[in-house]
């Protein structure tokens, strides 16, 4: 099959009570990589999508260690005919596709007038355009079967632009944009099978060492950053309830889509401020550092730079605000019932049975 080649034998385990067929697209690093290793955990069959060989072969391991199935394959997503192919492969080796995760991507960091055109067609081929092949390739499959669910890795950014990420921003403002025309046509189908977006804050992934880059000093994600298996957790709780339209992991991103609502002129000043040095490090740029735009960096034997980026110091291993948010309608019941429990006990304090047995009112 044209642009897919298998790099191993799909693992036979699954636990008990778990036989979702998922397929991760940029499986062998980062967010991708996580989120391959947390479906493994549940006991699914997980297909891995990415260009690099070596680290896909390893991030296969790591969900077979983990107890699920995993069949990699090295797909180019810019490449609509071989993700085509990947989807056929991966229905014939491990059975009809549950659950569709779009999460490939590459950019470029660098003001709007140093990118170069084959350089954003590029970035843009990688990171819409995969996103729609892959959406394309799953509703094949899903609609006429009339389940399924598609999740889109999206970024506060798909909201909210910034700064030397222009590349990356109007890629993602695309997938918010055709994400959302999707899912009217779905509704309108009145189909069963959903997408919903996922919309992600700043994350330590490998990203930062390999991304095209014009900027004079190291690239950075914008504090505070968290570490990618934040971001598969959302991930997981979207595919499991894919029913909201999206949904926003950590504080930083909340903070951040509110201020776009409602102050966005104000957000401009402050980001033109900001933005430049809170994206770059202290650390001036390596010219020879690898790039993975045109060919991935971990392609060989070895050559795996795994989930977690440079900054595992400072990077959050869980975010509250996604914790309150997965839980707010029990939250918000405890609330009520102890604002019902709490009025009770009020009403109980303030009054008292006189002698001759009458209630009265205290003043």
């Amino acid at each position: 099959m044209k642009g897919v080649r298998r790099t191993g034998r799909a693992g036979r385990h699954r636990r008990a009570g778990r036989t979702d067929v998922v397929v991760v697209t940029g499986a062998s690093a980062g967010v991708g990589r996580a989120t391959a290793r947390a479906f493994g955990a549940r006991g699914a069959a997980v297909a891995l999508l990415a260009r690099g060989r070596g680290a896909l072969e390893r991030a296969a391991e790591e969900v077979r260690e983990a107890g699920g199935r995993a069949l990699p394959l090295v797909v180019d997503v810019a490449d609509a005919e071989a993700v085509e192919a990947a989807a056929a492969a991966v229905e014939e080796e491990l059975g009809p596709i549950d659950v569709w995760v779009n999460a490939a991507f590459t950019t470029v960091f660098a003001p709007v007038a140093e990118v170069r055109p084959e350089e954003l067609r590029r970035a843009t081929e990688v990171t819409y355009f995969g996103f729609v092949h892959g959406t394309q390739a799953a509703l094949r499959r899903m609609v006429p079967r009339d389940r399924g669910t598609i999740v889109q890795v999206g970024s506060a950014l798909a909201q909210r632009s910034v700064p030397l990420q222009s590349v990356y921003c109007g890629a993602k403002h695309a997938i918010q944009g055709f994400t959302a025309a999707l899912r009217c046509e779905l509704l309108h189908d009145r189909s069963g099978v959903r997408v919903t977006m996922v919309q992600m804050p700043g994350l330590n992934t490998p990203q930062f060492g390999w991304v095209l880059s014009r900027l004079p000093r190291h690239p950075r994600p914008v504090a505070p950053v968290y570490q990618p298996e934040v971001a598969a957790e959302g991930v997981l709780h979207a595919a499991d309830h894919p029913r909201r339209r999206e949904y926003w992991v950590g504080g930083s991103t909340v903070a951040t889509l509110l201020a776009q609502k409602a102050a966005p002129a104000l957000l401009d000043r402050y980001l033109a401020r900001t933005g430049y040095d809170s994206q770059q490090t202290d650390a001036p740029a390596d010219p020879s550092r690898p790039v993975n735009l045109w060919q991935p960096v971990d392609d060989a034997a070895g050559a795996d730079h795994g989930a977690h980026g440079l900054f595992d110091d400072e990077a959050h291993p869980r975010s509250l605000q996604f914790w309150l948010s997965r839980h707010r309608l029990p939250l918000a019941l405890g609330a009520a019932a102890a604002a019902v429990l709490a009025g009770s006990a009020a009403e109980r304090t303030g009054t008292r049975r006189s002698p001759r047995g009458r209630t009265t009112r205290r003043r």
